[in-house]
């Protein structure tokens, strides 16, 4: 049995991949980002409500970020599905940026519609936002449906 079967044999609770987007760092492209993060989220059967709010997290972190961005340069995001979870991490390269406010409104945003949100800057020059959302997992900012 190949490593691929093997994979495969384990059912969706066995999948590890990682999935990488460049885009020009440009809200008119956003729409391509929130489609595949639907897809994608759809491979690990999340529901709809929990697809829904992926979509609407990534989209707020790509706004936080595109804010940031040196114009003409790229936004990258990788997605990482493990089983039940994803792990999205949208990343721009920046000028003397700090991280991302964790008192503003998006902020918040994020952390409501996401299990885990922080905010990473390995070097100056490049900010990123990784979220990530687990299939069935309850969330204790989310209301009645």
């Amino acid at each position: 049995m190949t490593e691929e079967t093997e994979t495969r044999a384990e059912g969706v609770a066995g999948i590890r991949d990682v999935v990488s987007i460049r885009l020009p760092a440009a809200s008119a492209y956003l729409s391509v980002l929130r489609t595949a993060t639907a897809g994608l989220a759809a491979r690990l059967d999340f529901t709809l409500d929990e697809i829904e709010d992926l979509r609407i997290a990534v989209d707020e972190a790509c706004a936080m970020l595109l804010s940031e961005a040196v114009p003409g340069t790229d936004l990258t995001a990788e997605f990482e599905l493990t089983g039940q979870e994803m792990q999205v991490r949208v990343e721009v390269a920046t000028v003397g940026s700090s991280a991302p406010k964790r008192d503003d409104f998006a902020w918040m945003v994020l952390t409501a519609l996401a299990d885990d949100v922080d905010a990473v800057t390995d070097s100056p020059d490049r900010m990123a936002i990784v979220l990530r959302k687990r299939r069935g997992a309850a969330h204790s900012a989310a209301g009645p449906a």
